[in-house]
């Protein structure tokens, strides 16, 4: 009798085997899936949950019909927005202000943090890291106050040309000084910030290779070189797949707190024209929809296409 109970026994399946792969995986690190629940629940509700208002591009709305009953129209919506002169405008203006923070505002962070790496550990490198970080905490809104203060026509900057004797520039209303200002201004915000990953990949590399290549004769250029960008160059694949990604936003926060209508020309974006169509033309939502439609089909079209080119072109991991 006892014989067969333990025999039983033995052959009793383990419950935990019977579970699938995911459910023991869950199972093992649950109190990790419990700690990443809140983000998770707050891109399902905010990210992915709202994605059924995308019906909107290929309707007709009528506010008393609701979403799901407004009247099919096809691809009537992307017909008036290939015909606006506005989108094109801004279409081509949101590719060129993006592509130009490619080539302009992703090395320097990179730049920054190589520098930085350069100088002497203590309580300078400290400082000096503070320095360059803050910015990212000052909001649009109070950056672009103080640039207008800056630069409008009574502004520090005319007041010194009035000082030189040199004639007064309007520069938030001229096209071309108008860009520069989005550029440089982003730099000195974000690349503080942006730096401290770089700088968190150079920190992991062993100290000991910049002390072999001392003793081997290099220099500090040549220690960079060997030592130091192998590692930042793997960051910044990754870093420039992501940017790449996300070049259809040309950034809203900066333009709209700066912009005004002598520079639309110049700095009118696919979010501001977005954000004009639905709250001051009245353009309709099927418009503005449809516009943010095809953001994000370029930008995902684009992130597939440069994390292919990082993978096989440049021979990094990628994403």
């Amino acid at each position: 009798m006892s014989n067969s109970v333990q025999t039983a026994l033995q052959h009793k399946p383990d419950p935990r085997r019977s579970r699938s792969p995911l459910r023991n995986e869950i199972s093992k690190h649950k109190y990790l899936y419990i700690l990443v629940a809140p983000t998770i629940l707050f891109y399902l509700l905010f990210t992915y949950v709202p994605m059924y208002g995308i019906v909107l591009a290929f309707k007709e709305f009528d506010y008393s019909k609701g979403i799901f009953g407004s009247p099919w129209i096809g691809f009537g919506n992307f017909s008036n927005v290939f015909a606006n002169p506005d989108f094109l405008n801004a279409f081509r203006n949101t590719v060129l202000i993006s592509f130009g923070r490619l080539l302009i505002e992703f090395p320097a962070p990179i730049l920054l943090a190589l520098l930085l790496n350069e100088v002497s550990k203590g309580k300078l490198t400290r400082v000096i890291q503070t320095v360059f970080t803050f910015p990212h905490f000052i909001s649009w809104v109070v950056i672009s106050g103080i640039l207008v203060g800056i630069f409008s026509s009574q502004g520090l900057y005319n007041q010194l040309l009035f000082l030189f004797g040199l004639e007064g520039r309007s520069v938030l209303t001229d096209g071309p000084s108008f860009t520069a200002v989005l550029f440089l201004s982003n730099i000195w915000k974000e690349a503080g910030w942006s730096a401290i990953l770089y700088l968190a990949a150079i920190a992991g590399i062993n100290p000991e290779l910049y002390e072999a290549a001392a003793v081997d004769g290099a220099n500090r250029f040549q220690q960079m070189k060997a030592i130091t960008w192998p590692v930042v160059k793997s960051t910044a694949a990754v870093l420039l797949i992501l940017a790449v990604g996300n070049i259809m936003n040309g950034g809203f926060d900066q333009i709209f707190n700066l912009y005004n209508p002598a520079v639309y020309k110049y700095s009118d974006i696919l979010d501001t024209l977005v954000y004009r169509s639905a709250f001051q033309d009245a353009t309709g939502f099927g418009f503005s929809t449809t516009v943010g439609f095809l953001k994000s089909v370029i930008n995902c079209a684009l992130l597939l296409a440069a994390n292919y080119f990082i993978k096989t072109v440049a021979k990094e991991e990628g994403l």
